[in-house]
């Protein structure tokens, strides 16, 4: 059987369909966020990043830098393995009490990125809890899902953001365990979950209650514990789910929450128990990262500023965006045709960065461009960024907003 021809089948339906991923290759430049080199046929060029999830430009702060650097010199560069052999290292630990002080919690448990924290937290509560089941917000990021569905638990899937939906089918659940799982910011549209509600909702009938505050951590929040700690609620909430490769700057994922549920988690989950723990300069840069950002308020501001402005502009030049209270900015064309040549031109013509975004990440005929402005994005950056794509619209035929 000729595999390589199944293989290239579909790969040349995902590109008929608009559909097929093309990465840039990019190389960020110390101290120059969000400025990059981009490399393409031999050339290199200097671009703008307008789509980077290191929300706070703290993966080019120098005390996240000098931390990681310091590390590697005094400790070396790997782990030395998972973390029940030989990798449990001093920096996790730290790490990790720094992570459940940001929460309030009495404990935190690391992972190798969000995607695996989610996976493993959700996949071990949803088996290893008898007759559990998991009601999960039909917006969900696929991580969550993935989780849901290797718990082989029974799951229902309640209208996005609709706490009374939520309300009705906990209440035709009856007295099995529950658990309810949802996100604060979700990542493609940029909206932000009605936490006070979903979780009155969930105690009412005796759920536990999982966030995902990955979108979140950092940039919300007196010290940037997310959502749930600048709405008062994080105490209210069994298990927050976090990363440290957006607003942070690094990578990782984690979960915090009671001694007994962290421990649980650790004991059981595979993708903690057989994988390689992070470098411990990736722990202590991320927890160089974390104490920044508990104290300052800098950056947070900055971005929302950045943000305000850019919403703005493109308000005035009639290019709708889809409203939100969050950071991110999503711009949507609804063809993915359309959409990558526009991303396309914009790198090729403009220096301008801002990758497409297509199914399966976002529906059929909601492809976007989703734009997340930075503190280090400057007022002419923003114009610039408003000036091209007023000229894409006009050049792509595209429909303006009606004020």
């Amino acid at each position: 059987m000729d595999f390589d021809q199944i293989f290239r089948t579909q790969l040349e339906t995902l590109k008929a369909e608009g559909n097929y991923r093309v990465f840039a290759e990019l190389e960020r430049r110390r101290g120059d966020f969000p400025k990059a080199n981009t490399h393409k046929d031999g050339a290199v060029k200097e671009i703008t990043v307008w789509c980077s999830n290191d929300y706070l430009g703290m993966g080019q702060h120098p005390a996240v830098v000098d931390a990681m650097v310091e590390c590697i010199q005094t400790h070396g560069a790997g782990s030395g393995g998972t973390r029940n052999i030989s990798g449990n290292n001093h920096k996790h630990l730290l790490l990790e009490s720094e992570l459940a002080d940001l929460h309030g919690k009495e404990s935190a448990l690391l992972f190798t990125s969000g995607y695996v924290s989610n996976w493993a937290a959700l996949s071990t509560l949803g088996s290893r809890i008898p007759n559990a089941v998991i009601f999960s917000d039909a917006g969900n990021h696929a991580s969550m899902i993935e989780g849901v569905r290797h718990s082989r638990a029974d799951k229902v899937i309640w209208a996005h953001n609709d706490w009374r939906d939520l309300d009705r089918k906990l209440a035709a659940a009856g007295d099995r365990p529950k658990i309810v799982a949802f996100e604060s910011v979700y990542s493609m549209d940029g909206d932000i979950a009605p936490i006070k509600e979903i979780v009155q909702v969930a105690k009412a009938h005796g759920a536990l209650t999982y966030i995902d505050e990955v979108h979140a951590v950092g940039m919300y929040g007196p010290r940037g514990g997310g959502v749930s700690e600048r709405e008062g609620l994080a105490d209210q909430i069994d298990l927050i789910e976090g990363t440290l490769g957006k607003a942070f700057g690094v990578v990782g994922g984690y979960i915090t929450g009671s001694a007994a549920l962290c421990d649980f988690i650790r004991s059981f989950a595979s993708g903690f128990i057989f994988t390689t723990a992070l470098p411990p300069a990736v722990a202590a840069a991320a927890t160089a990262s974390i104490q920044h950002l508990k104290v300052s308020q800098i950056e947070r501001q900055k971005q929302q500023e950045q943000v305000a402005k850019l919403r703005a502009r493109l308000d005035r030049l009639g290019i709708a965006h889809m409203a939100n209270d969050s950071h991110i900015v999503p711009v949507v064309i609804g063809d993915p045709v359309k959409c990558r040549m526009i991303s396309d031109i914009l790198m090729r013509d403009w220096g301008i960065y801002v990758q497409p975004i297509n199914y399966p990440t976002v529906a059929k005929g909601t492809e976007r461009l989703r734009i997340t402005p930075s503190p280090f994005h400057s007022d002419a950056d923003i114009d610039h960024l408003a000036n091209a794509l007023q000229a894409l619209w006009s050049q792509c035929a595209l429909a303006r907003a009606v004020a």
